[in-house]
């Protein structure tokens, strides 16, 4: 796989970010609901280096996928553990979300405010922008796909109350599956998982309700 930099110099930033929001949001919300492990550990923080996980930046990076430290939380300290768990989970997309939405935001009002031109600061914060808002709309996506060991399957299983041994089975295959599944794309190039196809759409979606 070839190396772009220009594209490493826009996204980089763009996935640090979304990184970073995204564990935040986790931590912030367990604390929120009673559970203050994360917050002992520093993970209620904006700073870069209390989430992010070398290995799991540079395969993000250069393979398309990746990871951030996970954070922890004891479901004991939670008032009710099976919709905390859901709520816990959701809030790191949820962030992203959020993120890429806010950025759509700044990005229009950047293209009114400031000048347009080929040279300059514009086209460089026009890029980072926009890398900002389809890498915050793809961890998103991804993140909501329910399987393990991903959000998107900690808010289904505990929305079917999945009793907790038969969670732990499908948690101990859905990292070789996954893994399986992103690799196979990477080889084959058939979007089994068609996360670009669906970052693509929300954009053109969002841009077009704003008119952009």
């Amino acid at each position: 796989m070839s190396f772009n930099l220009e594209s490493a110099l826009y996204s980089i930033p763009a996935v640090i970010a979304g990184l970073t929001i995204h564990e935040a949001a986790h931590a912030t919300t367990a604390y929120a609901l009673g559970d203050g492990t994360a917050k002992d550990q520093g993970r209620i923080s904006l700073n870069p280096l209390k989430h992010l996980d070398p290995f799991g930046l540079l395969f993000i990076i250069f393979a398309g996928f990746g990871w951030a430290k996970p954070v922890e939380f004891n479901k004991q300290l939670l008032k009710h553990p099976r919709r905390d768990e859901a709520l816990i989970a959701a809030a790191g997309p949820i962030s992203n979300l959020v993120l890429g939405l806010f950025t759509t935001l700044l990005l229009k009002f950047v293209a009114n405010v400031l000048p347009h031109s080929a040279t300059g600061m514009y086209p460089v914060i026009v890029n980072l922008l926009l890398f900002t808002i389809f890498i915050n709309f793809g961890l998103f996506i991804f993140n909501m796909i329910p399987i393990p060991p991903l959000d998107g399957s900690h808010v289904l299983l505990s929305w079917l109350n999945v009793a907790p041994e038969t969670e732990a089975r499908l948690y101990r295959f859905g990292m070789p599956l996954l893994f399986g599944i992103l690799i196979l794309e990477n080889i084959t190039r058939i979007d089994i998982l068609p996360i670009g196809k669906l970052v693509r759409f929300m954009a053109k979606t969002v841009f077009l309700a704003l008119g952009m």
